[in-house]
């Protein structure tokens, strides 16, 4: 990936928002073609059984992976999920660095096609992956008038 734009995030999703107490704060970035990238260390809080990330928060992740790609050349483009297939290859490692990355299969305009896989940062070793088909959010659902003023935004590492 050349190009790193970086997508926003909100004040109060689970895994974007960055004043959610509870949430994982990702930051995602896009090449401005077709793939999303994050990075993520699960804390221990997010333990499954011991020393392994829990199997819901990694879902989770790969689920919003394969949302943002759908945002790349239009953040403002809010999809949901309507079928997410993950497989979980092998066991997610706690305070272990992570690489999260989403791409394109194909977009239909209104339906998104999109895969994401999980690594450990640095290997190739493949934790889980997803495939997914994504829906366009229906007119009406997301104020899309202000959504800076929402809290739709690029935040620094300040959260400004």
């Amino acid at each position: 990936m050349t190009k790193t734009n970086q997508q926003p995030g909100s004040l109060n999703c689970f895994v974007c928002g960055i004043e959610n107490p509870v949430g994982l704060k990702l930051v995602f970035f896009d090449n401005g073609d077709d793939e999303v990238r994050c990075t993520y260390t699960f804390p221990k809080h997010f333990e499954g059984f011991p020393g392994v990330g829990h199997g819901g928060i990694v879902a989770t992740i790969l689920d919003e992976t394969v949302g943002r790609v759908g945002m790349i050349n239009n953040q403002d483009r809010f999809m949901m999920t309507v079928k997410l297939e993950v497989k979980y290859r092998n066991p997610v490692p706690i305070e272990t660095p992570l690489e999260i990355v989403g791409q394109r299969v194909r977009d239909r305009g209104r339906l998104l096609q999109a895969n994401a896989y999980m690594r450990v940062a640095g290997t190739d070793t493949i934790l889980a992956e997803a495939a997914a088909v994504l829906a366009n959010i229906p007119d009406g659902v997301v104020d899309d008038g202000n959504l800076e003023e929402l809290g739709w935004k690029v935040y620094d590492d300040a959260g400004n």
